[in-house]
């Protein structure tokens, strides 16, 4: 019964969230107050449906990309042959937190021009660093005793790591993704500066003309959209962690 509110509150949330990326016109008499008169109450220069869709596939090739090497990373440095590299891979992880997207965006637009691939790269940059730690922490954690006995059935190297250490790290990988989504799905608004089609657009046709109701739909839809996937990764992590025996 406790878990059945909650649940039963994010299918109406998702639920809310399709018919207004659908019909949005549907939910004009609820937003016509926050704009002047005469002016639009629902985003009227694009399709919001299109805007989530590319913004959620601009997010997720991002966070794609950056799990690749994060783990592929995490896994080089938690090897015998490989240790040597951590503080190179720590420094090169870091790089998305030291440079703030914005100016990741700057630095790219002269190299690749303006679009989607300038804001890819800021995603793909900012999105490293919770994934390799918590790869790197679900790698060199596991308990010895799992390993060992894995080594001991004749295992190679390539079968404990596919087979013993990335299923039962998986949850802890799972929960930076999660966090490296989030924070992507926030941060590629920004986008919509260099010419990224993102819901960013909706936020800053809002600001330009100064339609409180336009700054509303973007940010509300960004935000529902965090609060679902962040539940979705929550949910797949308890499961797999329950089959990792790590809860």
């Amino acid at each position: 019964m406790k878990r059945l509110l909650p649940n039963l509150l994010r299918l109406a949330a998702l639920l809310v969230l399709i018919a207004f990326l659908v019909q949005p016109a549907l939910f004009e008499p609820l937003l016509k107050p926050l704009v002047q008169a005469n002016a639009p109450a629902v985003y009227n220069q694009g399709s919001l449906l299109s805007l989530t869709l590319s913004h959620l596939a601009t997010v997720f090739a991002a966070t794609l990309a950056a799990t690749i090497v994060a783990v592929g990373l995490a896994i080089l440095v938690t090897r015998p042959i490989g240790a040597e590299f951590l503080p190179l891979s720590r420094s090169l992880v870091n790089i998305g937190q030291t440079f703030p997207p914005v100016a990741v965006l700057a630095l790219a637009v002269p190299a690749v021009g303006f679009g989607e691939k300038p804001t890819l790269i800021a995603l793909f940059l900012y999105g490293l660093l919770p994934i390799f730690e918590n790869a790197m922490t679900g790698l060199s954690t596991l308990p010895p005793a799992i390993t060992e006995a894995a080594r001991g059935t004749g295992m190679t190297a390539w079968q404990r790591l596919t087979r013993v250490e990335l299923p039962l790290a998986l949850p802890v990988i799972l929960a930076g993704i999660r966090l490296s989504v989030v924070i992507s799905l926030a941060t590629a608004t920004i986008g919509s500066t260099v010419a990224a089609k993102t819901l960013g657009e909706v936020i800053i046709a809002g600001l330009q003309s100064n339609n409180l109701a336009f700054v509303l739909q973007g940010g509300l839809v960004v935000a529902v959209l965090a609060v679902l996937i962040y539940d979705t990764f929550s949910a797949l992590e308890r499961v797999l962690s329950r089959r990792a025996g790590r809860i």
